[in-house]
């Protein structure tokens, strides 16, 4: 399998599609709000979500719908878990049915 990064010309290798990638970070309230800021507004004004850290950026052109879970469980330790999935966007386009 062929290795489809590439390094830019800020050196950060760009994580492009047939791979796969995960990345974690532990953050405080303050920083994890200015990224889902970011974030935010990129799905708002854009149809590329690019998130990135001084080492990778991850391009991804995204389609709609998006769908969005909310999970609480209130039981022992309060826990609040926001997950977001984007779909890939694609040049199909939706079959005429009459």
């Amino acid at each position: 399998m062929a290795d489809d990064s590439a390094d830019t010309e800020e050196n950060l290798t760009t994580i492009r599609t047939g791979r796969e990638f995960e990345q974690e970070y532990r953050l405080d309230a303050s920083e994890a709000g200015k990224f889902l800021i970011n974030l935010g507004e990129q799905l708002r004004d854009e149809d590329t979500l690019t998130i990135s850290d001084d080492k990778w950026e991850l391009p991804f052109p995204f389609g709609e719908p998006v769908e969005l879970e909310i999970d609480f469980d209130g039981v022992g330790e309060p826990e609040l878990e926001i997950e977001i999935e984007l779909p890939g966007q694609t040049d199909e386009n939706a079959p005429d049915v009459n």
